[in-house]
């Protein structure tokens, strides 16, 4: 595979899934959004076929009442894919290391995309090379894109928004099994930061010997010019991390970074779908792209730690909170 990491991974056998996803927050309307483009190969025992799926989710801050959640599915034959360069097409829906564009029709409204932008830093893995190598991980997740700079429209039925300046990122994760509960977060728009600033955590509790294992927390980022690398197995078990429906705080170290972090949606901001895995498990999702966001920033210095940054965003990072029973109280909008 290279250094291309969004290369399809799936070999056309059951027990897999795959998704691509863009996250970003408009700067005018401030509305975020939330694009994905997945696939699942069930086991032969669901006695359920192979599909691929389109998801548009949509979250307005100043009217939550106006948040859209939509998805269409299609036999998995609609999947087709080329890998140099890179293109993968769900119907006549497209993505590129370049831009995306497609369609959702639901219910007679039309949910659309053309965006477009322009690679800037190299991919980004949360999954340490050794655990990958002996196939421990039953989920694996890249950063192909983790800063970008949108351009493009998108349209809300009747709503066009034109999108300038929008900063977000594109991902990548496959695997055979969902994690039994989570909490991610993206962020690269935080006020007064330079262009190639971000953080990218998930924290995650899997089932284990019959019992639950975690938080196992690995945080990838680029601070001040400076990677930051926290993924591997002895530190994503120290990273500490507290996490609910409504908020996580969490804090890595690696590559003489070390980072305090807050996230803090709202509930009304959240929008709820379903995940299926390949043998019919469900896990019920709740995610924002307008969340707040607070990153304090130490640098190792002779003596210890000093702190040397605090970067915040306000209604511009990116949250999803999951488990394996529905939340009481938010609907899901796609199940």
């Amino acid at each position: 595979m290279g250094k291309r990491w969004n290369d399809v991974q799936w070999d056309g056998e059951p027990g897999h899934y795959e998704v691509y996803y863009l996250t970003f927050t408009d700067p005018a309307s401030r509305i975020g959004f939330w694009i994905r483009y997945t696939m699942v190969a069930p086991l032969p025992e669901t006695a359920e076929e192979a599909t691929c799926s389109l998801w548009f989710c949509a979250m307005d801050p100043g009217a939550p009442n106006r948040n859209v959640g939509v998805k269409s599915s299609l036999p998995v034959a609609a999947l087709t894919a080329d890998s140099d360069p890179f293109e993968l097409r769900i119907g006549d829906a497209r993505l590129s290391d370049g831009g995306m564009a497609g369609a959702v029709e639901v219910d007679g409204s039309r949910y659309a995309w053309e965006l477009e932008w322009q690679p800037s830093l190299p991919a980004y893995g949360h999954v340490h090379p050794l655990l990958r190598a002996v196939r421990l991980a039953k989920t694996v997740l890249f950063l192909p894109h983790p800063d970008l700079e949108l351009t493009g429209t998108v349209w809300l039925g009747e709503r066009r928004v034109d999108v300038a300046g929008a900063r977000g990122g594109q991902a990548h994760l496959w695997g055979s099994k969902h994690a039994s509960r989570w909490a991610w977060a993206h962020c690269n728009d935080f006020a007064g930061a330079p262009a190639g600033t971000f953080v990218d955590g998930v924290s995650v509790y899997v089932p284990r010997f019959g019992r639950e294992l975690g938080p196992n927390t690995p945080v990838v980022g680029r601070i001040g010019g400076v990677d930051l690398e926290s993924i591997g197995p002895l530190a994503v078990r120290r990273n500490s991390s507290e996490f609910d429906l409504t908020s996580w705080r969490f804090e890595a170290k690696g590559r003489g970074l070390r980072v305090e972090a807050t996230v803090a949606p709202r509930v009304e901001d959240l929008v709820g779908v379903t995940y299926h895995d390949p043998d019919g498990d469900l896990a019920y999702c709740y995610n924002t792209e307008v969340a707040d966001m607070s990153l304090e920033v130490f640098r190792r210095r002779p003596g210890g730690w000093r702190r040397t940054d605090e970067l915040r965003s306000e209604r511009r990072a990116h949250f999803e909170y999951a488990q394996r029973t529905p939340v009481e109280g938010i609907p899901l909008s796609i199940t």
